[in-house]
C-alpha cells in the first residue's frame, strides 16, 4: 500500500473492535491516525496505541475533509448526517475489510468471503474447521469473532470471512478467491431502506471474485448473482427440486441448463451442482449424481443445516480440501450456540434456542428445519423483540403448517401479532410482555417442541442475541427444577 507512505493522516470512524483493529494495523505501518467516535468516552479508548490522535463526542467535518482516507466502522451508516459529505467529497471512504483485502493481495493470501441474511456464522465456522482439519493455515473472522485485520497478525495462507451488508457497502474491490451469498431475506431495512439497496450491498462480495457459489433455490437471488459475477467458475447449490439422479431442476421443473456464470457456461459444460437426494426414503448430501453423506450422520439437524452443509462442501472443494477430510469434519460438527441449539427436554417438551434468528428469513428456516422433524402443528413459536422495520405477514403460511401456537413478546410483540393476524394465521396467537412470561406460558401448552427464534433484534430487553439466548437457556433450566 504505497499511499500509506504519503504525508497526512487516516481517520478511523468508530472505535469498536473492527475500528481498533484498523487503528492498530495502520499504526504499525507508521501511518498518522485520527480516531473519531460519537461517544465521549469509548470503551476501547484505553486500548489505543500511544501517539494516536483522538476526537471523541462527535465527528469533525473539517478534519474529515483533510484526511487521506476514511475507514468507517460497520456500525456507522455511511449516510450518517453527522458526516458532512459536502466537505468529504473526494476523500475515499472504505471499510476495514477493504484495507484487509488490499493487504491480502500483496501477501498472496486467498480470501473466502461468505455473506447472506442467515447462516453466515455457521457456514463460516464450518468452512474454517474444514480448512484447519485439512492442515491449511487458516484465519477465520470478519463479522464473526476476530476482526479481519487482526487475522494478519498470524501467518496464514487463507482467510475465511463472514461479511455483513454493513461491511460490504464500503468495499470497492474485495477480490475474493471464492465468494458466496447464502440467501437473502428482509433484514436491516432500517438502514438500507429497501430490499434492492440491501441486495446491492450484498452483491459487492462478487467484485473481483474468481469463483462464485450460488443458490438456485431463490431464483431472484440467483439471477442477481449471475448478473454481476464475472469470474471464472460458478458452483450451484440447490436443495429444492433435485431429481433422483441428482440433476438440478429449476423452479419450473426444467433442467438447469441455463446460463449460470459470467462466461455463459451451463450445467452441460461441467458446472458442479451440490444438492439433496432422496435415496430409499433417506436424504443424502450429494454432488451431481454422487451421494456423499446421509443426513442422519449429521449432528446438526433440520433442512436449513443440510443447506449449510452443502455450501460448506462446495466452498471446501474450491479450496482444494479433500472430500474424505471434509466429510469427517462435517460429521463431527455440532453447530453453534444460539442457532437451533437443543437446550433440554422438560415435561415432554423439547426446547430449542435459536436466538440468532434475528430476522424473518432466519426464523422461517428454523421453522421448516424443526417442523419437518416434529411434524405439523407441533411448534410453540416464541417471536419478539425489535422488528427492525420488517413485516411478518409472510410467516403465516409456514406457521399454519407447523405451528401449534405463537407467543409474541417484547417491544414489537403487538406488531408481530397484528401482522400474523393480517396474514391469516390460524393457530392461537398469545401476547406477553417479556421473554420470561413467554417461556412460562409455553411450558403450559401441550406441544412437543418450543422454539425461540424471535425474528427480531434483542436490544429492547437484552444486551444482544447471545445474552437473550443464554437467558432463555437459564429459564428452561429453571423450569426443569420446578
Amino acid at each position: 500500500m504505497q499511499e500509506l507512505a504519503n504525508n497526512g493522516y487516516y481517520v478511523v470512524l468508530g472505535l469498536g473492535a473492527s475500528g481498533l483493529s484498523a487503528v492498530n494495523y495502520l499504526h504499525k505501518l507508521g501511518v498518522n491516525v485520527l480516531v473519531m467516535d460519537s461517544n465521549t468516552a469509548p470503551k476501547l479508548a484505553d486500548d489505543l496505541p500511544s501517539g494516536v490522535m483522538t476526537h471523541f463526542g462527535g465527528f469533525d467535518g473539517d478534519k474529515l475533509a483533510k484526511a487521506t482516507k476514511i475507514i468507517i466502522s460497520p456500525g456507522i451508516n455511511p449516510d450518517n448526517p453527522a458526516i458532512d459529505h459536502t466537505k468529504v467529497a473526494g476523500v475515499p471512504i472504505v471499510s476495514d475489510i477493504q484495507l484487509f483485502a488490499d493487504e491480502c493481495h500483496v501477501r498472496k493470501i486467498d480470501i473466502v468471503a461468505i455473506t447472506g441474511s442467515n447462516a453466515k456464522s455457521t457456514v463460516t465456522t464450518l468452512v474454517g474447521q474444514m480448512a484447519s482439519d485439512a492442515g491449511l493455515s487458516v484465519g477465520v473472522g470478519g463479522n464473526i469473532g476476530i476482526p479481519a485485520l487482526s487475522l494478519l497478525e498470524a501467518d496464514i495462507d487463507v482467510a475465511v470471512l463472514e461479511l455483513s451488508s454493513f461491511q460490504l457497502e464500503a468495499v470497492t474491490g474485495l477480490g475474493a478467491k471464492i465468494a458466496t451469498i447464502l440467501n437473502l431475506s428482509a433484514d436491516h431495512l432500517d438502514r438500507h431502506g429497501t430490499m434492492a439497496q440491501y441486495l446491492t450491498a450484498k452483491l459487492r462480495i462478487f467484485d473481483g471474485a474468481s469463483v462464485a457459489i450460488v443458490s438456485k433455490d431463490d431464483s431472484q437471488l440467483f439471477d442477481a448473482c449471475q448478473a454481476v459475477f464475472t469470474g471464472k467458475d460458478c458452483v450451484v447449490v440447490q436443495t429444492n427440486n433435485l431429481d433422483s439422479d441428482g440433476n438440478g431442476k429449476a423452479s419450473n421443473g426444467q433442467a438447469s441448463d441455463n446460463q449460470i456464470n459470467g462466461n455463459g457456461k451451463s450445467a452441460d459444460d461441467g458446472v458442479v451442482c451440490y444438492g439433496i437426494r432422496d435415496i430409499d426414503g433417506q436424504l443424502w448430501l450429494s454432488k451431481n449424481n454422487t451421494p456423499l453423506l446421509a443426513s442422519d450422520k449429521l449432528l446438526i439437524k433440520g433442512k436449513h443445516n443440510l443447506t449449510n452443509a452443502l455450501f460448506a462442501l462446495a466452498i471446501g472443494e474450491q479450496m482444494g480440501i479433500a472430500l474424505p477430510s471434509m466429510l469427517a469434519t462435517l460429521s463431527a460438527f455440532t453447530g453453534l450456540p444460539h442457532r437451533c441449539q437443543f437446550v433440554k427436554n422438560v415435561a415432554g417438551r423439547d426446547y430449542f434456542n435459536d436466538s440468532k434468528g434475528t430476522n424473518v428469513g432466519a426464523t422461517l428456516a428454523a421453522i421448516v428445519g424443526l417442523g419437518t422433524v416434529y411434524g405439523e402443528q407441533s411448534l410453540v413459536l416464541l417471536l419478539g423483540g425489535q422488528a427492525k422495520g420488517q413485516a411478518f405477514t409472510e410467516m403465516a403460511a409456514l406457521i399454519n403448517r407447523y405451528g401449534h401456537s405463537v407467543i409474541c413478546f417484547g417491544q414489537d410483540g403487538k406488531k408481530i401479532a397484528d401482522d400474523l393476524t393480517k396474514g391469516k394465521t390460524t393457530c392461537p396467537i398469545i401476547q406477553r410482555q417479556t421473554l420470561l412470561e413467554a417461556v412460562q406460558t409455553a411450558s403450559l401448552l401441550n406441544a412437543p417442541c418450543v422454539l425461540l427464534s424471535p425474528a427480531c433484534a434483542s436490544f429492547d430487553e437484552f444486551l444482544g442475541y447471545s445474552d437473550r439466548g443464554e437467558r432463555f437457556v437459564m429459564m428452561v433450566q429453571d423450569l426443569a427444577t420446578k
